[in-house]
């Protein structure tokens, strides 16, 4: 498994020019934090620990404050994601049908618990709060691809055909 803690690496010119571009294109509106800090995982993929200095100085927020928002609300990752990112719903629907069991399966069938990646860089797993298929529970989205009423035996056969489609 991998650690939780992401490590401060220096901040290479591209991921600077595409911080400092969100910044631009957000900091004159009223309170503008989320907004760049979303421009900036979705230009990066991630949001860069070095990032928060830079993006903190120019709004004239602590360092704190931006640290707490980024780790506060789930969305927004502090390293990049796997080649496949696997989010699993895990709002009260999915949990009446088994939601929690399935989380679970995925966590062993991967070999790491949600907010991490595997070693391989192959597989991120997230924790979503409704996915809007509340009718089909438990749901999954991998991808980008949204799947109704998963069980385990669904569940890897849908891994090992993301797996497949890398190759």
């Amino acid at each position: 498994m991998q650690s939780d803690t992401p490590h401060a690496e220096p901040l290479d010119a591209r991921a600077l020019e595409h911080i400092e571009r969100a910044l631009a294109d957000h900091a004159a509106q009223p309170g503008p934090l989320l907004l760049v800090l979303h421009a900036v995982q979705h230009r990066l993929g991630y949001i860069p620990p070095s990032a928060v200095a830079v993006i903190a100085n120019a709004l004239n927020l602590s360092r704190a404050e931006v640290h707490g928002v980024i780790t506060f609300y789930h969305f927004f990752r502090q390293r990049p994601a796997g080649r496949h990112l696997v989010q699993l719903c895990q709002a009260e629907a999915c949990k009446s049908m088994r939601g929690e069991q399935l989380t679970a399966h995925a966590s062993r069938r991967l070999g790491i618990d949600l907010h991490q990646t595997t070693r391989d860089g192959a597989v991120s797993l997230e924790p979503v709060y409704c996915l809007g298929n509340c009718a089909c529970a438990p749901s999954v989205m991998i991808d980008g691809e949204l799947y109704g009423r998963v069980t385990a035996e669904r569940f890897d056969a849908l891994i090992d055909r993301a797996a497949r489609v890398q190759e």
